[in-house]
């Protein structure tokens, strides 16, 4: 299953736009290139996009759909566009920065984690899986593999990902805006959940009681 057109260019222009930030925060293409961790994290994101446009994701409003949260998608949208720019730069002029290459290397990891752990997900929904809060037509609530541990594992693997990005620059900014992304998807979250238990009730009420939102065994 694949992307639609109209959104497979969307995210393949994306993620271009968001390695020529980096790049241009960095201070050019031998700048950001010199450095061999920022080099692997330029590679891994362009396999992270590749891997993006076979996972059938969409931005479809369903059957139902909440569009009291729709706020959510710019808010996070324009965190993003800072975090790809801001921590390169920040980089480039040791501005609020910390650590040194074992802690960009200890970023890569936990880059390629995260993003790993964002498409997972998205690969096992599918169709089911929508930038928008919406009921899909033929929904079903998957309650196994990482989702019988966590309720929303794909924004852990945003967060971690994030977070694994900043370090890669070492950059104390680039934590702060991974900071800023939690309250918005944190309302993400609770949206999606009232929707589902909406649409499933007791089934997914006794899911929900089983599982950790967020981090197994603690949220």
């Amino acid at each position: 299953m694949q992307l639609t057109p109209r959104l497979a260019i969307f995210t393949i222009a994306a993620s271009l736009a968001y390695l020529w930030l980096a790049i241009l925060g960095e201070g050019g293409f031998s700048a950001f290139f010199s450095r061999p961790a920022l080099s692997v994290t330029a590679a891994a994101l362009i396999v992270m996009a590749g891997a993006a446009l076979f996972t059938g994701a969409n931005l479809s409003s369903g059957e139902r759909e909440d569009r009291g949260n729709r706020w959510i998608i710019p808010t996070v949208g324009l965190i993003g566009l800072l975090q790809a720019y801001l921590p390169a730069y920040s980089d480039r002029i040791g501005f609020w920065t910390f650590g040194g290459d074992a802690l960009r290397w200890a970023g890569v990891v936990l880059f390629i984690a995260g993003g790993a752990l964002r498409l997972g997900p998205v690969f096992i929904l599918g169709r089911r899986f929508s930038g928008l809060v919406a009921i899909q037509p033929g929904h079903e609530l998957v309650t196994d593999g990482i989702y019988g541990v966590i309720r929303h594992p794909s924004y852990l693997g945003l967060l971690v990902n994030s977070l694994g990005w900043s370090l890669v620059f070492r950059s104390g900014l680039g934590v702060l805006l991974t900071l800023l992304m939690i309250p918005p998807l944190l309302a993400r979250m609770r949206a999606e959940e009232a929707l589902l238990h909406s649409q499933f009730g007791a089934a997914y009420e006794a899911y929900r009681s089983r599982t950790s939102r967020l981090i197994p065994g603690i949220y």
